[in-house]
């Protein structure tokens, strides 16, 4: 499967987070109310998360059940995918439903990072990439494009701009890897044919276009000798090819919603942060289809509503992230059938509209010791 060369402006553009930041406790809140706002009945709205496994999404499903009071449904599966095959389920365990998915990903506060996320329950409480499912993911093609960064080279040769690339990346019959996108980089012969002008033992000598020296400027050619082209391999410039492989945990689906923009993730500035956003844009809209059409949706009111975790390392003395939620996209599905879509600014402004206290919120602690204090049931076994 190839990847394709999109512009991630036009995928991510409209994904704002500057400003669309809540605190979780006002978040869940804020949402418990929205529900309610619609009809939803105290008492008989039954929550569902689809998060990552990952320890560090357990304060947002902590905090889901105080304002919902009850433990949110499990309908998620690593990186933040959504288990559509839970829908009828879910659906029959509860007459008011809310949704609620999210892919996350870690902030440094001190670095002022997205990425790393400090473990607390390793030896050295070491920092670690988050999501690590996303980043697994990532590590094949990071190493592909590694590869090509220090393999095609610029040089000069009596004032011609000429570009020496590995013959690995030549190969156009291989199974799988990062393929570059030739038209971009060297001046075609007559025919569209790419001639080499020098072969070498395992690379090939071309002149370079002039649209390629425009993208990346006649300055980074050395004055003598050869430069390999590095972070100047910009994501217009190749493409990937890749059998996804089967994986339990996402079925796959994981990869295949990142493949499409993935020369344009890795080369961005934080590379798990746009894959965790443009997952949840993918995820929602596959949810959305799914919820419309199924069955045991029929004659219910849900709330789906999807956005972007964001764990913030806790410091010496948290035991918890302090996680914020950056809303991306929400449906509304009436009885009826008929229902409405939120984009991210209304579903923000929704939201914000909402009280953040709730008055029906659980005392944990409180419901805990009462579970402690009751009497004890015998159990009858036949």
């Amino acid at each position: 499967m190839f990847s394709s060369n999109v512009d991630i402006k036009a995928i991510l553009g409209d994904f704002v987070i500057e400003g669309m930041l809540f605190r979780y406790s006002s978040f869940v809140g804020r949402l418990y109310n929205f529900c309610r706002s619609l009809g939803f009945e105290k008492g008989k709205i039954l929550p569902s998360r689809a998060f990552c496994s990952d320890e560090s999404q357990g304060y947002p499903i902590i905090l889901i059940a105080k304002h919902f009071g009850a433990f949110p449904f499990n309908h998620g599966r690593v990186g933040g995918v959504v288990s559509t095959d839970r829908h009828g389920p879910y659906a029959e365990h509860g007459k008011y439903l809310v949704l609620i998915h999210a892919s996350h990903v870690g902030y440094d506060q001190d670095t002022h990072t997205f990425g790393p996320y400090r473990r607390l329950h390793t030896e050295l409480s070491e920092p670690r990439p988050t999501c690590g499912k996303i980043d697994t993911v990532l590590k094949w093609y990071e190493h592909e494009y590694a590869f090509a960064q220090e393999n095609i080279f610029l040089e000069l040769h009596g004032g011609n701009f000429m570009v020496t690339i590995d013959n690995q990346l030549l190969r156009e019959n291989r199974p799988e890897g990062l393929f570059l996108n030739m038209g971009k980089i060297v001046l075609p012969e007559v025919g569209g044919e790419f001639h080499p002008l020098k072969s070498y033992s395992t690379s090939k000598c071309y002149q370079a276009s002039k649209d390629f020296r425009a993208l990346i400027g006649d300055s980074r050619w050395p004055a003598s000798g050869r430069r390999s082209i590095g972070d100047w391999l910009l994501p217009e410039l190749f493409r990937f090819k890749r059998a996804i492989p089967d994986d339990p945990d996402t079925h796959g689906y994981l990869e295949q919603n990142l493949l499409n923009p993935m020369s344009q993730i890795i080369t961005s500035k934080a590379p798990l942060l746009t894959a965790a956003q443009v997952n949840t844009q993918v995820e929602f809209d596959r949810t959305y289809r799914t919820l419309v059409t199924a069955e045991g949706y029929r004659g219910k009111q849900v709330v789906l509503i999807s956005g972007l975790n964001i764990d913030i390392s806790p410091r010496e003395g948290q035991l918890f992230p302090l996680t914020k939620f950056v809303p991306w996209a929400a449906f509304v599905k009436q009885k009826d059938g008929g229902g409405h879509l939120f984009e991210q600014e209304e579903l923000f402004n929704a939201l914000l509209n909402q009280s953040e206290d709730n008055p029906d919120a659980v005392d944990l602690e409180l419901a805990i010791q009462k579970m402690e204090d009751a009497e004890e049931i015998k159990m009858k076994t036949v």
